[in-house]
């Protein structure tokens, strides 16, 4: 059975996903995707919240963060779910202060699951060139609370 954890992780990356790409509000998409969820007991919801609003909250600062380590890559044009995976690993190791091995860890593994076949890795080369940066990235986001 998934981790509470990584189930909070997969809530977050649909509910951002269908507010990046449809633009539904992030209240209305949350209260759907944990409404939907039969297994979502408290902590798991919760987790799930605090991923959405945290990556919402911060979407500008990280996605410059994001863009500068893939210069190759326009962000409108990356994938939706490897977009948001990119953020909520992001924002996990940054603000979330989750080691930054477990939130690398969790995206690729996600991205096995959700994303393309070049997702993985891709996720995995952003996100490797951002750990050195931990400590501006989080700095810059406790500004921005």
């Amino acid at each position: 059975m998934k981790g509470e954890r990584r189930l909070s992780r997969e809530l977050a990356l649909q509910a951002l996903y269908e507010v990046d790409l449809v633009g539904h509000a992030p209240a209305e998409v949350l209260h759907e995707h944990l409404g939907m969820e039969s297994d979502a007991n408290a902590r798991v919801a919760a987790y799930a919240r605090q991923l959405v609003e945290g990556v919402l909250a911060a979407t500008s600062q990280l996605d410059l963060y994001i863009q500068s380590h893939a210069p190759d890559w326009p962000l409108d044009q990356v994938a939706v779910v490897d977009r948001n995976l990119l953020r909520i690993a992001l924002y996990e190791f940054t603000a979330g202060r989750i080691p930054f091995k477990v939130a690398i860890n969790e995206a690729v593994e996600l991205a096995k699951e959700y994303g393309s076949d070049s997702s993985p890795r891709f996720i995995n080369g952003v996100l490797g060139a951002l750990v050195p940066h931990q400590d501006e990235v989080t700095r810059i986001l406790a500004q921005t609370d």
